[in-house]
């Protein structure tokens, strides 16, 4: 989404994180979290408390998020290595950028519903369009339900309009998270192309990588009758597992 770039390449400086395009050599031995002093928790490395791009500090609402941070320190070779370290850019995505952009955030999730991949199912072939009814019907009516979003499915690529009610319901449920869980929500919604699937997601009602196999439905099914390259494997692989960690990070808030 616009207002949540990605942080990539983030490197780290021993007087905290700044972007760069050097390789940073480890530092630090021990990585480790402790409460912070006005409350929640902090990441340390070697006892000091490193920084985000913007020079703040790695201040977690829970100690099970501060841990998956100091986890991917933890595990970092003689050279650090951003793209092994997500659950640090999504703590920093929240604490740098969508603490100052909420709203426009929010309704980026939201503006979702108005496309949302649970309400296009195919035209053709009919095995494909009675697996997406059969799965996903379920999880819109979990939303009209759960949520109080109610959303109209259709056949085909031709757009149809939302309730704008049920859009305003996203932005206000958006809204409610944490900059924490906002982050990780506008990172779900566009992964799985639905706004739905992020929300059920985040609430626990569905896991990340069962919510990744119903956004591709329409993928594994031309998977199954065309068979898959190699790269494109690679592709999915990688996607699922953000799929994963997000939902992890979304467990590790609660």
């Amino acid at each position: 989404m616009s207002h949540i770039p990605p942080l990539d390449p983030m490197v780290a400086a021993r007087k905290g994180f700044r972007e760069s395009e050097e390789r940073l050599k480890r530092f630090w031995k021990d990585a480790s979290v402790a409460v912070g002093d006005a409350g929640g928790w902090i990441v340390l490395l070697d006892g000091r408390a490193p920084k985000t791009p913007a020079h703040n500090r790695f201040l977690l609402p829970t100690e099970a998020a501060a841990r998956m941070v100091a986890d991917e320190w933890a595990a970092q070779g003689e050279f650090l290595d951003p793209g092994t370290m997500p659950a640090t850019r999504i703590a920093a995505t929240a604490i740098d950028r969508v603490a100052v952009t909420r709203e426009p955030v929010a309704e980026e999730i939201a503006a979702y519903v108005g496309s949302d991949l649970l309400c296009y199912l195919a035209e053709h072939p009919t095995p494909l369009v009675a697996e997406q009814t059969k799965a996903w019907t379920p999880w819109r009516e979990w939303a009209e339900r759960e949520l109080g979003v109610v959303v109209v499915a259709t056949q085909g690529i031709i757009h149809r309009a939302q309730p704008p009610e049920s859009i305003a319901r996203v932005r206000d449920l958006a809204l409610e998270l944490d900059d924490f869980a906002l982050t990780a929500l506008a990172m779900a919604v566009p992964l799985l192309g639905s706004a739905l699937l992020g929300l059920a997601v985040q609430r626990g009602a569905l896991g990340g990588e069962a919510a990744f196999e119903l956004s591709r439905l329409d993928e594994a099914f031309q998977e199954r009758q065309w068979g898959v390259d190699a790269e494109a494997e690679e592709r999915t692989a990688a996607r699922r597992a953000e799929a994963v960690l997000i939902d992890r990070w979304f467990r590790a808030l609660d």
